[in-house]
């Protein structure tokens, strides 16, 4: 039995499925903001009144920690520790309060063209500590080539630290300014998400579930919980890819597709291209700052079924907050789905209280209450359409990217939209006026994120470099260094990458095939100097693809 666990804006979900992908239990319960792991055990409690707890095989959980811990800005204080040397100037890619810049250079190639200033290292992190610090970030402009600074300021951080996120084990792609923002948020998360990670397993342990627990990551994958301890950002935006991989598991897509997820908070919407999901390929944005986080390509809006009624200039306003429950489901606000029972387009909880609210809220401003529930509604259908434009204005503006392939000079054309989460089936016919588009609602759209955490498989990425004229090897995210042989390519490079991702994984308790091992990049360059050819310069880059693991 594999169990899959949503924790949404507004509801947690949970559901158990059997080898055949059949649902044997799914529960439904509040999600808890203040209390997360609250609602976890209430979804977890529910399940397991009609599954045994020993047949679970495995438990998938996607969670909002981290994103709601940074939107709310209810994060660590970090100390950041770096060191850019010439040529960039890193102050403008401060974040925090903590902030230094140190001296120390390292170039493209992995040479150490200035020694790192240990009394100015000490004075910073000696700094950091007497201000209670207990988190940091290391990162170093070529670390994906030769990590030594980093590892430096690392080792003296943990003189005083808890923890130090160093960027070239987040990730061996380039991108200093990125690498500095991906380092930060890891730390700030750090603490918070793993004191959640701890009662997550000893909740789960206490009713008798010994599968192993497996947390999703933005790129609609999952990482067992040993890794998410370790590296929480890439826990963020792991709700969104829960509903992707949903579709993913309920239908065989094989066009360009549109993707609702229509909550109680937020609508996230997603896009297939090809039938395979898009993915923000280089890194998504955190606010403003862009990160080295690989994440499916997503948009949230303020649009649920809880968004709050307002009238504002004489026109009605829905969202983008909400305040509590809608008034049929026990709420004192007057919500979306009250002007939809109002028209008698859903029946959720109490109809006749949605249609005293609605008509309450019309008689203050003058209004019939048929043209303010009618008019809420298509305000919401319109934001919803409006948003999926944008979105794919913005994807087709560049090259696209899928978890399969780069399709470049593509432009997308859905002609189908797959609509989810609990007000979908209402929401249907609605969409259908205004799009010109063919609308799905899936059978068990209701719970279609959680079934998609349930079946998720573990991903996973893996940079390798070599320099041949050095004799070195370098997995920047393994930590691993050796030396190269003589004679040493492309073909030799691919090998051993693809090896070292299946290695590594396996040494979590994941076996995969060789041939599940996607190579993504690779190229040899020769390094020319001034008298000649002086070897070659490699780089492989491999992945375990998003899919559904039956």
């Amino acid at each position: 039995m594999y169990l899959g666990i949503d924790v949404g804006g507004t509801h947690t979900d949970a559901v158990v499925l059997d080898a055949q992908k059949r649902i044997q239990a799914w529960a439904k319960v509040p999600t808890l903001h203040h209390d997360l792991l609250s609602s976890v055990t209430q979804a977890l409690d529910s399940v397991l009144q009609s599954v045994a707890a020993q047949d679970i095989v495995r438990l998938n959980l996607s969670t909002t920690l981290s994103t709601n811990a940074i939107v709310e800005s209810k994060t660590e204080d970090v100390g950041v520790l770096v060191s850019s040397g010439p040529g960039i100037d890193p102050e403008n890619f401060r974040q925090g309060g903590f902030f230094f810049p140190l001296s120390g250079s390292i170039d493209h190639r992995g040479k150490v063209i200035a020694a790192m200033e240990q009394d100015e290292l000490a004075a910073a992190v000696r700094r950091c500590c007497d201000s209670g610090i207990r988190v940091y970030a290391a990162v170093g402009k070529f670390s994906t080539r030769n990590p030594d600074h980093e590892e430096t300021m690392a080792h003296e951080a943990m003189q005083c630290g808890d923890f130090v996120s160093m960027g070239h084990r987040l990730s061996g792609q380039l991108s200093f300014p990125r690498r500095v923002a991906t380092a930060y948020y890891n730390s700030a998360v750090w603490r918070l998400y793993n004191s959640f990670a701890d009662a997550v397993e000893s909740s789960a342990r206490a009713k008798g579930v010994t599968a192993p627990v497996h947390i999703l990551k933005a790129d609609g994958g999952t990482m067992p919980l040993a890794v998410s301890r370790r590296m929480p950002v890439e826990s963020i935006l792991s709700g969104p890819a829960a509903s992707v991989m949903g579709i993913v598991a309920l239908y065989d897509i094989r066009e360009d597709a549109v993707i609702l997820d229509i909550g109680g908070t937020t609508t996230d919407i997603a896009l297939f291209a090809s039938g395979s999901p898009v993915i923000e390929n280089d890194g998504i944005s955190v606010g403003s700052y862009p990160t080295l986080v690989r994440a499916l390509r997503t948009l949230s809006i303020g649009v649920g079924g809880d968004s709050r009624l307002r009238i504002a200039a004489g026109a009605v306003r829905v969202g983008p907050d909400r305040s509590g429950p809608c008034v049929a489901n026990g709420g004192t606000h007057v919500a979306l789905m009250d002007a939809m029972n109002y028209l008698e387009v859903a029946a959720v909880g109490d109809v006749e209280a949605s249609r005293e609210a609605v008509r309450q809220l019309a008689s203050l401003w003058d209004m019939y209450p048929e043209k303010l529930a009618r008019e809420a509604l298509d305000t919401a259908v319109n934001t919803i359409c409006a948003a999926v434009d944008r979105l794919l204005d913005e994807v087709n503006a560049q090259p696209v990217y899928t978890i399969i392939e780069l399709l470049d000079g593509v432009k997308l054309n859905p002609g189908r939209v797959f609509v989810m989460g609990g007000p979908a089936a209402a929401f249907a016919p609605l969409l259908r006026n205004v799009m010109n588009r063919r609308i799905d609602v899936p059978r068990d759209h209701a719970v279609a994120n959680a079934v998609g955490a349930a079946l998720t498989r573990t991903t996973a990425e893996l940079e390798l470099f070599a320099d041949t004229e050095k004799g070195l090897v370098f997995v920047p995210t393994l930590g691993l260094r050796r030396e190269a042989p003589l004679g040493y390519n492309l073909d030799d490079a691919v090998a051993d990458a693809g090896r070292y991702l299946t290695e590594s994984l396996a040494g979590m308790g994941i076996h995969i095939r060789p041939e599940d091992v996607d190579v993504l990049e690779a190229g040899s360059f020769n390094m020319v100097d001034m008298y000649g050819g002086k070897g070659r310069n490699i780089r492989v880059k491999c992945q375990v693809r998003p899919g559904i693991s039956l």
